[in-house]
């Protein structure tokens, strides 16, 4: 049942699903499961099968959750057929919630109150409509009991209306009819507490749109501002049309007086019961809508920072700028060891600039520095303009480029950094892990929370335990896909490869330093808490770049070594010859597997027993073991000055940095003091919905000028026609 609505939903075989649901209730990863399972998925990417096991943990949830509704119905027997049925064919959380709720316990209410008084047949009896105007006093007459306190007819009457007003409200279907009328006519109207003041939600002061179409960003920022009490929110419906197609499913009498008193009902039900309800609820819908969305925004931004190409074989100077308390300098050499380290005062309020540039250029000589890396944070462009003007008076070719801080301060407090470098104070910690990002993005930034490390919008704003979980995720893909050196990595990276957890990742460090280096991937096998299972999901993850087997440097599985040996020897390549010889001895035979047909290949690997897709990727690691696919993407720009906001001219183009994506553009680094902002209309010359469907953090795009408002510091910037 449920692989059969995942194969719909998601668009692929069932019998693909059914084997992609056994491997991971079988205790297999995502990363596993997409790179070394693709004979049995049939090629599914890490970003499907995380959307699949997401789908699948909603529809267990859903069954358990309709399981949980039959036995409390059925305990409180009122279960129906027709009722089970319902709850049966129930696809969403919503639908279901809506059918249990006539059968949930409530507080005391006025309907409950009526019929603890008796008056539930009365209420059943005017809900069918068969009584004749003259016959009404007289039936509700026979409900009067003086020690259940109905005093007269009146009563009565009043009692059985407030029970079929809360009849009308719990009624799944029209619950749904006005919550579809409300979503797509519906429109949320804002207004200012207080419009004589200045706020970033001015331009909520007085505003509105459509449920149906506005965006999540604005949501979001509607959302807080409400909660900092700075506006006021309407939630406007067509409450009209919603009368009418209440009245158009309820009314069936002719008879005036009832006519009258259903019409007064189902306008208590609506005004009392129902739209409140309704509007709580899609108002959670809104929210959870732009959570996820602020989130997966997040997520991607997140992912960009990590997958930064490394700049490799560089010695760096990290500045981490600052006023008051200097900036603080460390001075890492290609391996990211700590060299030397000091403090400068170029800016405010010391302004020690003739000192500062002599202790930077004597340590720039000294340690034949290649590159500056400088936090994005505070006094960042201040520094930026120091830096640049010291290099100009060296005759050195060295550049600069501007790093992303975040998270920064967070991992120079952290326990982790403590252990590293105990000797250091807290604020050359972050200059340090500033070099170092230059050089490994990915191996520095694993070392904090996920969420301290990315940019986005309004990431407080959302449910902390949804962020921590996707970027958690998306940590693990990326590591995954880069694939881990098992000699040097830190616990903090070897935490998030496939099957090993923080103990497992301990024990490797502990091991590696008892041992000296790993020589081959067996090895792993003699870690404690290393059994077969977690040895099967780590080991192709996990390189040894100079070990006793050229695959143990590829993200060749262990499993499949037999299988490239038999490929070997079909190339007629010696075997033991090819796992000592440098891999550039077989290279020309594997490049003639690259532009082998489809049924060359398909013969190859029945020959050497094992599925074309895997024959392809062990192809793919042969012609260039230790691979890092970071390097095919765009590098950093490297700068050696820096542009004034008075330099610029309306019409000029530049190349420049991605820093954040948001929902309404893009924010580019283009080397003067504050980003340009390309709204969402000038990304591209064709329609996309969102700006991450053309560009994301870090890439490196052509912009030009459109507007510049010098006292605001603002510029605005297109990609068109670029």
């Amino acid at each position: 049942m449920i692989a059969e609505r995942l194969a719909r939903e998601l668009n692929i075989g069932k019998s693909r699903v059914e084997k992609t649901i056994e491997l991971i209730d079988q205790g297999n990863t995502i990363p596993f499961i997409a790179r070394y399972r693709k004979e049995i998925t049939g090629g599914l990417s890490d970003v499907l099968l995380r959307e699949l096991y997401e789908k699948l943990t909603y529809m267990r949830n859903l069954d358990k959750r309709k399981d949980e509704i039959i036995r409390l119905i059925g305990e409180q027997e009122k279960m129906t057929p027709e009722v089970e049925r319902e709850i049966c064919e129930a696809d969403t959380l919503q639908k279901l919630e809506d059918l249990y709720r006539p059968f949930k316990q409530k507080k005391r209410t006025r309907a409950s109150i009526a019929i603890e008084k008796g008056l539930d047949p009365l209420a059943k009896i005017l809900l069918e409509q068969e009584v004749k105007d003259k016959d009404l006093d007289a039936l509700c007459k026979s409900f009067i009991n003086e020690e259940l306190q109905v005093q007269d007819e009146s009563e009565a009457l009043k009692g059985a209306l407030d029970i079929l007003a809360e009849i009308i409200s719990d009624n799944p279907k029209y619950r749904e009819e006005i919550r579809n009328i409300c979503m797509k006519k519906g429109s949320l109207r804002t207004e200012a507490t207080d419009p004589n003041e200045e706020s970033v939600y001015e331009m909520y002061y007085d505003y509105s749109e459509g449920i149906h179409k506005i965006p999540s960003h604005r949501i979001l920022a509607i959302n807080r501002g409400e909660k900092e009490k700075k506006l006021n929110v309407k939630f406007i419906v067509p409450l009209d049309e919603i009368k009418n197609t209440l009245k158009g499913d309820i009314l069936r009498t002719t008879e005036e007086v009832m006519t009258h008193h259903l019409e007064a009902t189902i306008e208590d039900a609506l005004k009392r019961l129902i739209m409140p309800s309704i509007e709580r609820e899609i108002r959670n819908i809104l929210y959870e809508r732009a959570e996820k969305e602020a989130v997966k925004v997040f997520g991607q931004n997140t992912e960009k920072l990590l997958m930064a190409p490394p700049l490799k074989n560089v010695r760096v100077m990290a500045v981490d700028p600052s006023f008051r308390t200097g900036c603080k300098i460390a001075i890492l050499d290609e391996t990211g060891k700590l060299l030397d380290y000091t403090t400068i005062f170029p800016n405010a309020p010391r302004f020690d600039i003739i000192n500062s540039k002599s202790v930077t250029k004597e340590i720039l000589l000294k340690y034949n520095v290649d590159v500056v890396a400088i936090g994005n944070g505070t006094a960042s462009r201040e520094t930026e303009q120091f830096i640049a003007d010291t290099i100009k008076e060296m005759n050195e070719k060295i550049h600069y480029t501007i790093v992303s801080e975040a998270g920064a301060s967070v991992y120079s407090a952290s326990k982790i950094a403590a252990e590293e470098y105990p000797e250091l104070d807290v604020t050359t910690r972050g200059a340090l892990s500033i070099g170092r990002r230059l050089q490994d993005s990915l191996a520095e930034l694993v070392k904090i929370d996920p969420k301290h490390i990315g940019v986005g919008q309004y990431q407080h704003d959302v449910s902390q335990s949804l962020l921590d979980n996707t970027l958690k995720d998306i940590v693990e893909d990326c590591v995954n896909r880069v694939g881990v050196d098992l000699n040097t990595a830190s616990p903090s990276l070897l935490k998030y490869v496939s099957g090993i957890n923080g103990t497992v990742a301990r024990n490797i460090v502990q091991y590696r330093e008892e041992k000296g280096k790993f020589r081959n991937r067996k090895e792993l096998r003699k870690i404690p808490k290393v059994g077969e299972k977690t040895f099967e999901q780590c080991a192709g993850f996990l390189r040894i770049a100079d070990g006793e087997c050229i695959l143990d440097n590829t993200a060749v599985h262990p499993e499949s070594y037999d299988a490239v040996y038999r490929l070997m020897a079909l190339l007629e390549v010696d075997e033991e010859d090819f796992k000592k010889s440098d891999i550039n001895q077989v290279k020309a035979k594997i490049l003639t597997l690259t532009d082998a047909s489809k049924k060359a290949m398909e013969e190859i690997a029945v020959k050497i027993a094992i599925g074309v897709p895997t024959l392809q990727d062990i192809v793919s690691e042969l012609k260039k073991p230790g691979r890092d696919p970071r390097e095919e993407l765009p590098g950093v720009v490297l700068r050696s000055d820096v542009l004034k906001l008075e330099d610029l001219r309306i019409g000029m183009e530049l190349m420049g940095t991605v820093r954040n994506v948001v929902d309404f553009g893009a924010f580019v680094d283009i080397g003067v003091k504050d980003d340009g902002l390309v709204h969402i209309s000038q990304i591209s010359d064709k329609y996309i919905k969102h700006p991450s469907d053309a560009i994301n953090v870090g890439d490196i795009v052509k912009v030009k000028i459109m507007e510049i408002n010098e006292s605001k510091g603002r510029i605005s910037l297109t990609m068109k026609g670029l």
